[in-house]
């Protein structure tokens, strides 16, 4: 059993314990030294570590360690920029003997992946536009099996095996609310629009069945999953014989839910359903970045700076209201 929970973890702490690679590189500092760069994880977060000072022999052997591999870490937990990291002392990977319960490496949605399906394919059921749903339920049964493991992101908000489908499932909540408050809104359209809006990103990453990104596709970085996600509907579409309008519509939502340029939107939302879209999808990655932010922290204490916040040191409250 893990002694040592990354959300739990202070300034100073001396542990030994294992956790997870998300990812591993080698890197040279400005002294021109190498030195290893790790994002480690276990099922309560994850944290940044270094190994300073490399000795040449240590190289090859780091050759072995891939995304996915268990590490037993000594290392003294400190702070830089605000934000707590690993010092490394010593680290090796994981043996048999070692005995690792991997679900206390693994961060997973709070949910299990086969409840969070069968609500998103009921949703996609309900939809009363005969192309819509037929869309919907055909690629959700197509790729069904990545759907119950794979994350929303590489990093940041629902990084995490069967991320993408608890991403999609609360969006897919909050857009009923939006409908019943702004009933001038297609709740079809905007259904479909939340199932499909990151539907590529089983395609633009390349994750293990722990919700492991190890890389992104060749497709994904020089596509990404809006543009590739345009691609498939215009595919679909035509193969289904749906209306242009209607496709274009649903292109377009996935074109514009990122909102902005520098953010991979080459268009704004030109209709209120794709709006909404991006508000839905920007509240639900901003809630759990805040959630993430402040597990572990004490009532009445502060987070470290939050890089997807702006910076932001958030605050949890001694007292709650109801």
């Amino acid at each position: 059993m893990k002694e040592f929970y990354i959300a739990e973890l202070k300034t100073d702490d001396e542990i030994v314990d294992f956790f997870m690679v998300k990812n591993i590189s080698v890197k040279v500092g400005s002294n021109k030294k190498q030195y290893l760069d790790l994002l480690l994880m276990d099922s309560s977060g994850e944290i940044r570590a270094k190994k300073w000072d490399l000795a040449d022999s240590e190289i090859p052997s780091l050759d072995e360690i891939r995304a996915g591999d268990a590490l037993k870490i000594k290392a003294v937990v400190t702070e830089w920029n605000g934000t707590r990291q690993l010092r490394v002392v010593k680290l090796r990977k994981a043996a048999a003997q070692d005995g690792v319960d991997k679900t206390d490496l693994i961060k997973a949605a709070p949910e299990k992946p086969e409840e969070m399906y069968a609500y998103i394919a009921k949703s996609a059921e309900e939809i009363r536009d005969a192309d819509l749903r037929g869309l919907c339920l055909r690629l959700l049964e197509e790729r069904r099996e990545k759907l119950l493991y794979y994350p929303a992101a590489a990093k940041n908000h629902h990084a995490e095996m069967a991320g993408l489908l608890y991403h999609t499932k609360r969006m897919l909540m909050m857009a009923g609310y939006f409908c019943r408050v702004y009933t001038n809104l297609s709740h079809d359209l905007l259904a479909a629009g939340v199932i499909l809006h990151d539907i590529e990103k089983l395609t633009e990453m390349i994750s293990d069945e722990n919700g492991v990104v190890s890389e992104y596709s060749f497709d994904g970085q020089m596509l990404g999953h809006l543009i590739q996600g345009v691609k498939l509907v215009s595919r679909l579409a035509e193969e289904l014989d749906i209306p242009r309008e209607k496709a274009v519509m649903l292109e377009h939502m996935i074109l514009s839910h990122h909102y902005e340029p520098e953010f991979g939107s080459p268009k704004r939302p030109l209709f209120p359903e794709a709006e909404v879209l991006h508000y839905l999808d920007i509240a639900d990655a901003r809630m759990y970045d805040m959630e993430e932010a402040l597990r572990g922290v004490l009532p009445g204490g502060f987070s470290e700076s939050v890089k997807t916040l702006e910076n932001r040191r958030l605050y949890k409250s001694e007292w709650r209201p109801e």
